[in-house]
């Protein structure tokens, strides 16, 4: 992914408006990062730390933010003490209170701890989530549906306990029993979704060789067939850092084995499998969802032994076949609701 020509996001265009705030700074920077303005940050700030949650703009960044640290992280752990914390607001309320609970014990009293995001975002009462941190939160710029919200460190901060943040939910399907953990910012956190329940119903009655669980979430599809199929070699990818720790405290919790990695579409992916499942995350319908599920499939076959399946379970009204048709020789539909269908492929010689 190139990020050069790349227009900053609205948070990032209000952040430009009040970048005297980071000069000569020891900034720690988490969130929803995702365009390049961090490599002006860096340049701004007397030292920088980012902290990346999506392993699409990590990558991208490792290599162009030369001066800073990077990390792809979950829960920070760092010795160093910073004077402003920069959240770029995710769209998930748990997921910004889970930041900011992880990563305010970095900070020394009397830091700045600025929010930016969008209305969307729910930035307009994000002032409540800074309550606990500090006595004043103060509104200082508004401008393209984003709000900058400020406010210093001046309250007693708790150790973060990350066991604290883990939903642990159980279930059963055909007499397969899991325990499956969560953290804010994964996908369907704290419940299954109902389209990996759909899949999981419909999966192949043997399965054999290598499987990989593509856009793992928290590593329900990947449990379920381990305990199932525990001779089955299988990978879990996802971008969502949220969802590679969740997936791996979900194997742990059912003592199951499993090789997680982050991987942008398959960037990381170097294998060929016999099974590949996937719930991918393209379930907006929007036009970009399309080009990222175009990538996904018309890559998939690569990743596939011969004679290997593909199944994935997707909203039923995006329009998957035509993708998938070109693609592949074999389209099978194997199920469907009212909601979702599956749709299984098969590579052929």
């Amino acid at each position: 992914m190139s990020l050069t020509k790349q227009i900053y996001s609205n948070p990032s265009q209000l952040l430009q408006r009040n970048e005297a705030l980071f000069a000569n700074k020891n900034i720690l920077v988490a969130g929803n990062i995702d365009d390049d303005y961090p490599m002006q940050l860096e340049k701004l700030a007397l030292s920088s730390i980012f902290c990346f949650s999506d392993y699409r703009y990590y990558r991208a960044l490792s290599t162009k933010l030369t001066a800073s640290e990077l990390h792809f992280t979950a829960h920070y752990q760092g010795e160093k003490k910073f004077d402003l914390l920069l959240i770029f607001l995710p769209k998930a309320k748990k997921e910004t209170q889970y930041l900011l609970a992880s990563l305010i014990p970095h900070l020394q009293q009397g830091a700045s701890i600025i929010l930016v995001g969008e209305k969307k975002c729910g930035i307009k009462s994000a002032d409540a989530l800074l309550k606990p941190y500090s006595s004043a939160v103060n509104n200082i710029d508004s401008a393209r549906h984003c709000t900058l919200l400020y406010s210093e460190l001046d309250q007693t901060v708790q150790p973060f306990d990350q066991t604290s943040w883990i939903k642990t939910y159980p279930i059963n399907i055909d007499n397969i029993a899991l325990q499956i953990c969560s953290l804010p910012g994964v996908f369907s956190y704290g419940e299954l979704d109902k389209g990996s329940e759909l899949l999981l119903l419909n999966l192949p009655e043997k399965l054999s060789g290598s499987v990989l669980d593509f856009g793992c979430g928290a590593g329900v599809i990947a449990c379920y067939i381990q305990k199932k199929h525990p001779h089955v070699e299988i990978d879990l990818v996802d971008i969502n850092v949220y969802a590679l720790e969740s997936a791996k405290l979900s194997l742990i919790k059912n003592q199951l084995k499993g090789n997680v990695f982050p991987s942008d579409v398959f960037s990381e992916v170097h294998k060929k499998y016999n099974t590949l499942l996937s719930n991918p995350p393209f379930h907006s319908g929007k036009q970009t969802d399309y080009v990222a599920a175009e990538t996904f499939i018309n890559q998939s076959a690569q990743h596939l032994k011969e004679q290997g399946t593909l199944s994935l379970v997707a909203n039923k009204f995006l329009k998957y076949e035509p993708l998938l048709n070109k693609v592949f020789p074999v389209l099978l539909k194997t199920d469907e609701n009212n909601k979702f269908k599956i749709l299984t492929c098969i590579k052929k010689l």
